[in-house]
C-alpha cells in the first residue's frame, strides 16, 4: 500500500483547488470529506478520485515493465543476477521464429533446443543380478536445471529376443518430454556385423546412423534423409568422447561417456552421456552446467540433426557400453 499516502496527497491538493475555484460546497451530496480534520473544509469530488487511482495504477504498470526490460538487457549484456537467465535459457541455444518452423522442427523444438543434453541410464538391477535383460530406460536432463528431468527415453522390446540377442536385439524407443507426451521414437533393427539405429518423428523416418565395421576404431555415419551430414571417427579403446564432423573436419557436435564412478562402471549399466551441440550457454552456469565446457562449431544443428544426435547416443550405449550380470555377485562380460 505505499501508493495510498501518495494518492491522498494528490487528493487533498485537488479538493483545495477545487475548493478555491468553485466555492464551498455542500458536504455529503457528491464528494468524500477529506479535509474534516484539516481544518480547510475542501470537498474532493468521486471522480478525481477515481482518475487519481486509474492514473496511479497506470504509472506502476509502466514502471513494471521498465524494469522487465532492465533485467533482460542486464542478462543479454552480461549481468550477474536476474532471474531472466533461467526464464531464457532453453530459447538462448536454439533460436528460430516459431513461424518458420515446420511441423516436425516444432515438435522436436521443446526437448532439442537445449544447449547440452545429459542422459543418464537407470539401474537395472535384474540384470545385475540374474543377468535378466530388462529394458531400457533413460533420463534426460538439462544440466542448468539438473534438479528435474526434461524427458525420458522408455524401450519397448521382445522379452525373448533381449535375452537371445542381448545388445543385437530390436527395439524400439520412445522419447518423452517430462510429462510423458511422445516426441519422438528411435528404432534399432536386429544387427549381427553393424548396427544402425532410425530416427522417426510420427512415424517417419527422420534421419538413420550407420556404423561402419572397423577392426578397433569406432566409426558412425550419420545421415538427414538421404543426405550424410556428419560421421563420428572414435579411435577407440578407452577414448570415451565422440565428435561429429562434417566433410571438412569441422566440429558439429560431441557426444561424451562420463564416468560416473567405480561402482556404477564395475557393476552395472548405468552410464552417463552429455551431449553438446556447441552453444555457449548462458555467462553464468549452475548445477551441472559447470562441469561442461563450451564446444565450439562451425555452425548449428538443425532440430532434426539433432534428433540423429540423440539416437547416436543411444546407439553408443548399446553397442560399447551394455553389460551383463551374473547370478549372486555381480560380474561383467563386455558385449564387445
Amino acid at each position: 500500500m505505499r501508493w495510498l499516502p501518495r494518492l491522498l496527497s494528490h487528493a487533498a491538493a485537488a479538493g483545495r483547488a477545487t475548493a478555491r475555484t468553485t466555492g464551498s460546497h455542500a458536504r455529503g451530496s457528491n464528494g468524500f470529506a477529506s479535509g474534516r480534520g484539516g481544518g480547510d473544509g475542501a470537498v474532493v469530488p468521486r471522480e478525481w478520485l477515481r482518475k487519481l487511482w486509474t492514473e496511479e495504477l497506470r504509472r506502476q504498470r509502466d514502471a513494471a515493465r521498465r524494469w522487465g526490460r532492465r533485467a533482460v538487457a542486464t542478462t543479454d549484456g552480461g549481468g550477474a543476477d536476474s532471474f531472466g537467465d533461467f526464464a531464457r535459457a532453453p530459447s538462448r541455444s536454439y533460436q528460430h521464429d516459431d513461424r518458420d518452423l515446420t511441423p516436425v522442427e516444432a515438435k522436436l523444438k521443446p526437448l532439442l533446443s537445449r544447449a547440452n543434453l545429459l542422459i543418464a541410464r537407470d539401474i537395472e538391477w535384474a540384470n545385475i543380478v540374474l543377468a535378466f535383460e530388462q529394458e531400457s530406460r533413460y533420463i534426460i536432463m538439462d544440466p542448468l536445471f539438473p534438479q528435474s528431468p526434461v524427458g525420458f527415453i522408455r524401450e519397448k522390446s521382445d522379452v525373448i529376443f533381449r535375452q537371445l540377442f542381448r545388445s543385437r536385439r530390436p527395439f524400439v524407443a520412445e522419447i518423452t518430454d517430462a510429462m510423458g507426451n511422445e516426441i519422438f521414437t528411435v528404432r534399432r533393427p536386429f544387427w549381427l556385423i553393424n548396427s544402425s539405429i532410425y530416427a522417426e518423428v510420427n512415424g517417419k523416418e527422420v534421419g538413420v546412423v550407420h556404423r561402419r565395421w572397423h577392426l578397433w576404431r569406432r566409426i558412425y555415419d550419420l545421415y538427414l534423409g538421404n543426405r550424410q551430414f556428419a560421421v563420428v571417427e572414435n579411435p577407440g579403446f578407452w577414448n570415451w568422447t565422440f565428435t561429429l564432423t562434417d566433410e571438412d573436419d569441422n566440429v558439429l557436435a560431441q557426444i561424451d561417456r562420463n564416468w560416473r564412478g567405480i561402482g556404477f562402471e564395475l557393476f552395472t549399466d548405468a552410464g552417463q552421456y552429455a551431449i553438446r551441440f556447441g552453444d555457449a550457454g548462458l555467462n553464468r552456469k549452475f548445477g551441472l552446467a559447470s562441469d561442461i565446457d563450451e564446444l565450439h562449431v562451425v555452425r548449428q544443428l538443425s532440430l532434426p540433426e539433432r534428433a540423429v544426435a540423440l539416437a547416436l547416443a543411444v546407439s553408443l550405449d548399446c553397442d560399447y557400453f551394455s553389460k551383463r550380470g551374473g547370478w549372486g555377485l555381480p560380474f561383467l562380460i563386455a558385449t564387445e
